[in-house]
């Protein structure tokens, strides 16, 4: 019997959620896989920390990362650690003494994933990260090897859980933003900080990783345009509905012309489509592909057990083969994208304005949006005699990025303006 001896850095949620699946399924693994996978030690910040679950008794802790990176019998080693300073130096290290890695760390790559695939191809060594999108849905080998031969035309997601459960309460139990958020973290939902959550930055760690498996190229961070859910109000739940959809943290990427559009940003969704209907703290993806057509992907984005599984998924492939593929494009070196520059995006778009009750406001708005070629779909005023300040809806035609940023900078500087206008893209397919 070949046995495969694994090192796990960090020993949270999904550390565990994996030494309890690798207990508990050994049966199937090695009827699946023909191997038996061992787990040798464990890198930890806190040795005599009590934990709810221990492997066994021969499993060695360390909070040596020195130690845990130069033994000599690990064949793969798993970061689930997070960050990406020690954890950086860990992957680098692991594979350049050529040792395969599984990864969760969606920051790390989206940071520092073209030089690490660059370490790990150079030693012939597999960095495998499933479990770094969508947790516990199998969305990056999906597209690396079931969707292989399609161009992928778009990638349209709900990739962060907590700021999905958050507007789903907003939705469907009425809770404004803040009461959701404190409620998300009492669930354990959502961090102390929650900032990468609700800023859109989580989404964004993985759409440059979506992007890279689908694409084939990098469309850097630190270009890609995001919004996070901090501006969405209970008012913009109730409009949206009213329109017919509901609002969404997305998450994207699309094929326009050769170029590459992507971005985070929250979306009023079309009531009729699937995205629209994913709820509490699911993750949901919907690929089209040049031949497959749509595919939609849904299920837990996080989680002990589902992403735990995620990661054994890469640990037993990567078991399995002689020649990893670790970009989905032959190893490939991954160069940058052609990007669309965002401010020519186009969309249909929803606004709200906050103004003060007054005759020729909406002659007014509707002027400024028609001189910035921004056609009005619909819109809704409603009066409140106990208010002085009312709000003003319309939802548009698709207009451009660029047109949309000047049309709301010269209307937020309208004297009868009392709050910054709240503006999101609208998806209907």
């Amino acid at each position: 019997m070949q046995t495969v001896k694994l090192a796990i850095a960090g020993f949270g949620t999904v550390g565990t959620g994996l030494a309890r699946i690798l207990e508990e399924n050994e049966e199937i693994i090695f009827a699946r896989c023909g191997k038996k996978f061992v787990l040798s030690s464990v890198l930890v910040r806190d040795v005599n920390k009590k934990r709810d679950y221990l492997p066994g008794p021969d499993v060695k802790f360390t909070a040596d990362a020195d130690e845990f990176t130069s033994n000599p019998d690990v064949d793969i080693v798993v970061e689930l650690m997070g960050g990406i300073t020690v954890a950086k130096d860990i992957v680098t290290k692991a594979l350049e003494a050529g040792k395969h890695v599984v990864t969760a760390n969606k920051h790390l790559l989206a940071v520092h994933g073209i030089e690490l695939f660059e370490i790990a191809s150079r030693n012939k060594v597999g960095l495998y990260y499933e479990s770094s999108v969508a947790g516990g849905i199998p969305i990056i080998q999906s597209i690396k090897e079931s969707l292989a031969g399609n161009r992928i035309k778009s990638i349209v997601g709900i990739l962060n859980g907590t700021a999905n459960y958050i507007l789903s309460e907003m939705s469907t139990n009425g809770l404004e933003f803040d009461t959701a958020l404190e409620q998300a973290k009492e669930l354990g939902y959502a961090e102390a900080d929650p900032t990468f959550d609700i800023e859109g930055i989580d989404t964004a760690h993985k759409v440059c990783v979506l992007t890279r498996i689908a694409y084939g190229k990098d469309y850097p961070l630190d270009e890609l345009p995001v919004k996070g859910i901090t501006e969405v109000e209970g008012q913009d739940i109730r409009f949206a509905r009213e329109f017919g959809y509901r609002i969404k943290l997305i998450g994207q990427v699309r094929d326009v012309g050769g170029k590459l559009e992507a971005g985070v940003f929250p979306a009023l969704v079309k009531y009729t489509l699937l995205l629209a209907r994913v709820g509490g703290n699911y993750n949901a993806i919907r690929v089209e592909g040049n031949a497959v057509g749509p595919a939609f992907f849904h299920g837990q984005g996080a989680g002990s057990l589902p992403t735990g599984s995620a990661v054994l998924a890469d640990i037993m492939a990567l078991a399995k083969t002689s020649t990893p593929d670790n970009t989905g494009f032959c190893n490939a070196p991954i160069k940058k994208a052609d990007i669309l520059a965002p401010d020519l995006a186009t969309s249909e778009y929803y606004f709200r304005f906050t103004v003060q009750d007054k005759a020729g406001v909406m002659a007014a708005l509707a002027k400024c949006l028609a001189e910035h070629n921004i056609s009005i779909a619909q819109a809704v005023q409603k009066d409140n005699p106990d208010e002085r300040d009312i709000p003003v809806v319309f939802t548009t035609h698709k207009a451009s990025t660029k047109d949309v940023k000047a049309a709301l900078a010269e209307i937020d500087k309208m004297p009868f303006i009392t709050r910054k206008t709240v503006s999101m893209r609208i998806l209907k397919g």
